[in-house]
């Protein structure tokens, strides 16, 4: 998505025009179910609500409770804007604090090319590549300066939003260091300037915004916009045309970045054994003996560039490619051997040069290093296209897919998909479940019309999974598929919008009739053009589900999982595209805090159990590891994520459940502890101390003020009355270890006591006025 940002104007592009979308843009906040007054006992001494609120409204599902999290799904829009502004709040007031002149606005547009802008969406996790995308593409396309602006200073507040994360232990461990992340500033700064004045970079919404605001046109008064639109739709506005049209062209080429869907944690064993897992493979000893064949004095080719027939026959029977000799006329009929020469090629193992075949001089060290021939192999695997299928009407034939859209073909669409799929699945994929997945995609995609058959796409996808398991890359067997996949087989209910098929749920973009030049109308693609709204699968569609259900449940089938191999590879793939794909044993390393902040966000509860033990086997006697790692959730300022990463430690450990009980008594992770305690079902209200139920009461305040912000804590406070007030009362009598939160607690009680007397004077104001009427009345 793109759209023009200044500091109260955010215009979307996509189907939107500037003069509808240009509006302030108001921090959303998430809700807090305050629940209703639990009857339970209260704690010796104390008024019972407070002490009931704080022990059974605050404990709720952990999937339910708005925790400090850096990675929000983006459908989770409200969620996310409250993180968001809380961040940068803190941000803020850090800045400040440490005379640092940074732009909240400019921190806080980081953080949504973090989340919209980049495949993972991890807001903490910072590489030079995302570095230089924020301040040489991101920014100048999408944040607009007007010209009665200063601009502000991107890369210092950057900077200062780097060390923030470190400072707080939000960094993420896998992205690049805090000195590597500064440097990376560094480098991209001097560019920043260049990239924000060239036009060419704009986004489609900031070129009109920024035409509008030079025009003397106030962008904050839609009116205005409109009567703008209107202007320039009856060509009575001068623009620059051919940037319009470099804009227009750019947004065109990219459609922006794809959420990735995210992936479980993987384990891999060592280079080493790798390297000999990669050492077995047919086709590697295949590539090394065509390399070894063409030499460094070359063979001669024929005049069309390909193998001499006598030389084709030789090399079918060393390298034993399974190819007929039997009445071929010309090396093309020997389709495999043809992969394997256009392979080594892809992979710069041999050349052609003068009409000769020649061995690359510089490819004998991967040559020799089983390892790195098997990833060059792979990574160029993903190049091949006809080698692979062969002539049309041969066994490698061209599907209807492949002959109808030669740019989406089994490689570029198929095999990326079908590698994603397999990788981190715990059970082997059933081949009719991925058959039907592949189908179904591109049904979605509507590249197979009704009248085409999958049987010729099923071929090539066969073929191409037969070539990788001579590589080594997947695994096929028969057995009895998983009985997860039986359960997930569409049902004719799910069949509508698993398939893409937009339903009755599916929110259509805001449209305008007015649209300026070069933008969007809304949305278009091939599912557009092909299926109206609401468009449901046909009977065809459902007999299929039935036949996969009975196809997974009858008997063995084929079953496919990646080897070793096949995952390092795609995963080295995925992290390449920016996509996340955890690996345990990754963060052995790790800082404690960036550990425990990992596991919280991203890991199963298996996962994250094997991650912790292989943290605690590298940090010394047991003991010293897990102080270290209390001490981060001690010195975490954020509560709902102190707890929430409390929550995986115990979550993790055999004795878990012990070592929280120990730290009820810990002057600075009770409260944390506490909370937890109670939400896990371990405490009741009667098992509370005084002390500490008012430490409940406090930590359950902090946390509704975190989640929701000071004006929706103060809201839910006034609903609650005079109760809230009591519950303020005996959360600053706690002796909560949060001194700033404590603060701002007695700043909240303040403004919620004086809005309560204003309200009750009111009333009684009110009644007084009905009263003397009333008595008015009687007197006439």
């Amino acid at each position: 998505m793109e759209y023009a940002r200044c500091r109260k104007v955010r215009t979307p592009s996509s189907g939107v025009s500037a003069a509808t979308a240009a509006s302030s843009s108001g921090a959303a906040r998430s809700k807090w179910d305050s629940g209703t007054k639990p009857k339970v006992a209260p704690g010796p001494g104390l008024p019972s609500w407070p002490v009931a609120w704080a022990a059974e409204t605050e404990p709720c599902e952990r999937q339910e409770r708005e925790i400090m999290r850096m990675i929000f799904n983006p459908a989770e829009e409200n969620e996310y804007e409250a993180a968001c502004d809380l961040l940068v709040h803190r941000f803020d007031r850090w800045a400040r604090e440490n005379g640092i002149d940074a732009d909240p606005f400019v921190a806080e547009a980081a953080l949504e090319y973090r989340h919209i802008g980049t495949p993972d969406g991890r807001l903490g996790l910072w590489d030079q590549r995302h570095i230089e995308e924020f301040l040489l593409d991101w920014v100048p396309r999408s944040v607009t300066v007007l010209p009665d602006e200063e601009p502000a200073d991107v890369p210092g507040t950057l900077r200062a939003l780097l060390r923030y994360l470190d400072a707080v232990h939000l960094a993420d461990p896998r992205g690049a260091s805090l000195s590597e992340g500064l440097e990376a500033v560094d480098a991209a700064a001097p560019c920043h300037a260049e990239a924000m004045a060239d036009r060419s970079r704009w986004g489609m919404a900031k070129f009109w915004i920024t035409i509008a605001a030079e025009q003397g046109v106030d962008v904050h008064d839609e009116h205005a916009l409109q009567d703008f639109v209107g202007r320039t739709q009856r060509e009575e506005v001068p623009y620059d045309p051919e940037v319009l049209q470099a804009i227009a062209e750019r947004q065109l080429r990219s459609s922006g970045p794809v959420r990735s869907e995210p992936q479980l944690p993987i384990t891999l064993p060592g280079d080493d054994v790798l390297r000999e897992q990669a050492d077995r493979s047919p086709v590697l000893r295949q590539l090394r003996g065509l390399a070894e064949w063409a030499g460094r004095e070359g063979r001669t080719l024929t005049g069309s560039g390909r193998l001499r027939l006598s030389d084709a026959r030789e090399l079918v029977e060393r390298l034993d490619t399974g190819d007929s000799t039997d009445s071929v006329r010309s090396s093309a009929g020997l389709p495999r051997l043809n992969l394997l020469v256009e392979w080594a090629k892809t992979a710069r193992l041999i050349r052609v040069a003068k009409g000769k075949l020649y061995v690359v001089a510089r490819a004998e060290p991967v040559l020799n290093d089983p390892l790195g021939l098997w990833r060059r192999a792979f990574d160029a695997f993903r190049e091949l296209r006809g080698p692979v299928r062969g002539a049309r009407g041969g066994r490698y034939r061209k599907s209807v897919l492949s002959d109808a859209y030669d740019d989406l073909d089994v490689h570029d669409v198929i095999l990326p998909d079908v590698l994603a799929t397999l990788y981190s699945l715990p059970y082997p994929m059933p081949w009719p479940a991925l058959r039907d997945a592949v189908h179904l995609a591109h049904r979605s995609r509507s590249l197979l019309g009704a009248f085409a058959t999958f049987e010729q796409a099923d071929d090539d996808l066969r073929t191409v999974l037969g070539v990788l398991e001579s590589l080594g890359a997947i695994e096929c067997h028969r057995g009895m598929a998983d009985p997860v996949f039986a359960d997930l087989a569409m049902s004719e209910n799910d069949i509508e919008g698993w398939a893409g098929i937009p339903t009755e749920d599916d929110d259509d973009l805001e449209t305008s009739p007015g649209v300026l030049p070069g933008m969007s109308t809304g949305r278009a693609g091939p599912l557009g053009e092909a299926l109206p709204d609401g468009a449901l699968l046909d009977e065809e569609d459902t007999r299929r589900a039935r036949k996969l259900k009975s196809e997974l449940s009858a008997g063995p089938v084929e079953l496919i999982r990646l080897t070793d191999l096949g995952t390092d590879s795609v995963r080295r793939r995925l992290l390449a595209e920016g996509r996340d794909a955890p690996l345990i044993g990754e963060l052995a390393q790790a800082p404690a805090a960036g550990l425990l902040g990992v596991l919280a966000d991203d890991y199963d509860p298996e996962s994250a159990r094997a991650e912790l033990a292989g943290w605690i086997a590298v940090h010394g006697a047991r003991p010293a590891a897990l102080e270290q790692l209390v001490h981060t959730v001690r010195t975490m300022p954020f509560r709902t994520r102190a707890e929430a990463m409390l929550d995986v430690l115990v979550s993790s450990l055999d004795d878990g459940e012990r070592l929280l009980r120990s730290l009820r008594s810990d002057p600075s992770v009770a409260p944390t502890a506490l909370s937890l305690l109670a939400r896990r079902g371990i405490l009741s209200p009667e098992d509370l101390t005084e002390p500490e139920s008012l430490l409940m009461v406090a930590e359950s305040l902090l946390q509704l003020c975190e989640a929701a912000g000071a004006d929706g804590a103060r809201e839910v406070l006034h609903q609650q009355g005079r109760e809230a007030e009591e519950a303020l009362r005996a959360a600053l009598a706690s002796g909560h270890p949060d001194r700033e939160g404590l603060t701002n607690l007695q700043v909240l009680a303040e403004r919620v006591s004086r809005e309560r007397k204003a309200h009750v004077a009111l009333v009684r104001q009110r009644g007084h006025r009905r009263n003397g009427r009333q008595g008015g009345k009687r007197r006439r």
